[in-house]
């Protein structure tokens, strides 16, 4: 029996309505919405950008996973206000825009939907990282004694802890 038309779902968004719909866009699914309790985040690997996807009260955010200020591992920073904190030296990422609260720095910010329990994620354009490491970078973005730490480890989307 067909749903009418009164009770079907309204999408809030101009974001594709199915799965193979966002997939067609250029979205990559990252894993199941159960993956990522609230008020936390999770790590996942889209095209070869690491990316910190989190789970706010009114829905997804997600944001590159490396501080630009020392590569901290932001999925693994505290989470409230719309905001995450790098567990490493406290510096505050709004999850909204990707800016860094009062340093003059910003992540790359990438498109998050869910759809059917499943989450998908279509990367930004860009390299993601604006400003330098306010303690010791040199401009660039790459923090010098930094800029060859390896993936921190703790809860991924890629299907273990890395």
């Amino acid at each position: 029996m067909p749903v009418p038309e009164s009770f079907a779902p309204v999408m809030t968004d101009d974001r594709p309505a199915t799965p193979s719909a966002l997939v067609a866009a250029g979205y990559v699914a990252v894993g199941a919405v159960d993956d990522v309790p609230m008020l936390e985040g999770r790590r996942t690997t889209v095209r070869g950008r690491r990316i910190a996807v989190f789970r706010l009260p009114a829905g997804f955010a997600a944001i590159d996973a490396d501080c630009p200020h020392a590569g901290g591992p932001l999925h693994d920073g505290l989470v409230a206000d719309d905001c995450v904190t790098c567990p490493l030296h406290g510096w505050r990422i709004d999850l909204t825009d990707g800016t860094v609260v009062g340093e003059g720095a910003r992540v790359g910010v990438h498109d998050v939907v869910e759809r059917d329990g499943r989450i998908y994620v279509r990367p930004g354009a860009g390299d993601g990282i604006a400003g330098a490491c306010a303690g010791h970078g040199d401009g660039t973005g790459a923090c010098g004694p930094h800029a060859d730490r390896p993936g921190a480890r703790g809860p991924s989307l890629d299907g273990a802890a890395t």
